[in-house]
C-alpha cells in the first residue's frame, strides 16, 4: 500500500488534526511520515504586519522557532505513536509548490493534509494549497477535514 506519507502542516488546529490522522494511519499500515512545514520568504514590500515590523533577521529568526515548534510536536506525535518520522523545513513562496517536490523528492507515495474548507467568493480570492497540491500533484491525497 503505502510506505513514505507526507504530511504538510502549518501548526494551526486543523492541520494538527490532519497530522493526527496521518501519523495513524501510517502506524496502521507500517508506513513511515515524513512531516514538511513551508515558511513564507521575507519580503521588503508587503502588507504582512509581521514582515513589517521585523528586520530580514528578525523575521528569518521567528519563523525559524515557529517552524521547530510545529515540527518538534510533529516528531512527538510520530514517536508516541511508533511511527518513524522525518520532519522537513523548507522555504517557498508557494506552499503548494514546495509540497509536491518534496512528496516528489522524498519518494512519497501519499500526502495527508487538511482543508480549511472555505466556500463561496473567499475560497476564489484566497484560494487553497489543498486544492492547488490536488490539481498540479500526481500522487495520491487524503484531505482531511
Amino acid at each position: 500500500m503505502y510506505s513514505n506519507i507526507l504530511i504538510p502542516t502549518d501548526g494551526s488546529e486543523l492541520a494538527g488534526k490532519a497530522l493526527q490522522h496521518g501519523i495513524a494511519l501510517a502506524k496502521r499500515i507500517g508506513a513511515k511520515a515524513s512531516v514538511l512545514t513551508v515558511l513564507p520568504p521575507f519580503h521588503t514590500l508587503t502588507t504582512d504586519v509581521r514582515m513589517i515590523e521585523d528586520t530580514p533577521a528578525q523575521y528569518k529568526a521567528r519563523m525559524q522557532k515557529r517552524a521547530e515548534i510545529t515540527l518538534g510536536a510533529a516528531a512527538a506525535t510520530a514517536q508516541d505513536a511508533g511511527v518513524v518520522c522525518a520532519t522537513i523545513q523548507v522555504e517557498d513562496e508557494h506552499p503548494y509548490q514546495a509540497i509536491i517536490k518534496t512528496a516528489e523528492s522524498k519518494g512519497c507515495d501519499l500526502i495527508v493534509m487538511a482543508s480549511h474548507g472555505r466556500h463561496g467568493i473567499s475560497a476564489i480570492l484566497l484560494g487553497s494549497e489543498t486544492v492547488k497540491v490536488l490539481t498540479h500533484c500526481k500522487i495520491p491525497v487524503l484531505v482531511h477535514r
